[in-house]
C-alpha cells in the first residue's frame, strides 16, 4: 500500500517560505498602521477647520462677531473628550459629532491633547515620533510651521 504524504524536507521548505513572507509583511503592516493614524489626524484637522468655519459663519449671520475662543476639552485631561463644544460651553454647538478622546498618558502616541486655552497638540505614533502644535486664533486653526505640521497638512 502506497501512502501519500509530505516529506520532512518539503515541510521545512514550506515553513521557511512562510517565515520569509512574515518577515517582509509584518514591518509593512506596522508602517501601514502608523500611516492610518496620521491619515485619521489629517481628517480630524480638516473636520475641525470645516466646523470652525461653519460656526464662525453661523455666528456672523446671527450678528454675533465674537471670536471662537476654544474648541472644548479640558487641559491636561487624560482619556476625556476633546473638541466637544465651541468655547467649551455645552450650550453652544458641538465641534465634532464624534469627538476623539485625548491621550490616556504622556507616553501615548496617535492622540490629541489640549495644552492651553486655544492650543492643541497632536502626538504622532511612537514609530514616527514628535508632535504638531495647532493654535486657534482669529477663527483659524494654524499649525506651527515645521516638518511635523507638513505631515498633517499635505
Amino acid at each position: 500500500m502506497l501512502r501519500k504524504a509530505f516529506t520532512l524536507v518539503e515541510m521545512v521548505f514550506v515553513v521557511a517560505v512562510i517565515g520569509i513572507l512574515m518577515a517582509v509583511a509584518i514591518p509593512k503592516f506596522s508602517a501601514t498602521r502608523d500611516d492610518a493614524s496620521v491619515t485619521r489626524a489629517k481628517n480630524t484637522l480638516a473636520s475641525l477647520r470645516s466646523a470652525l468655519t461653519q460656526e464662525a459663519q453661523k455666528r456672523m449671520m446671527e450678528g454675533n462677531y465674537t471670536q471662537i475662543s476654544n474648541l472644548g476639552g479640558t487641559t491636561n485631561s487624560n482619556d476625556s473628550v476633546i473638541f466637544d463644544y465651541f468655547d467649551g460651553d455645552s450650550n453652544n454647538s458641538r465641534v465634532l459629532e464624534y469627538p476623539p478622546l485625548s491621550c490616556k498618558s504622556s507616553a501615548d502616541g496617535s492622540c490629541w491633547m489640549r495644552t492651553g486655552p486655544n492650543t492643541y497638540l497632536y502626538k504622532f505614533p511612537n514609530a514616527i515620533g514628535g508632535t504638531a502644535t495647532i493654535t486657534l486664533s482669529n477663527n483659524r486653526l494654524d499649525c506651527t510651521p515645521d516638518a511635523k505640521c507638513r505631515l498633517l497638512e499635505r
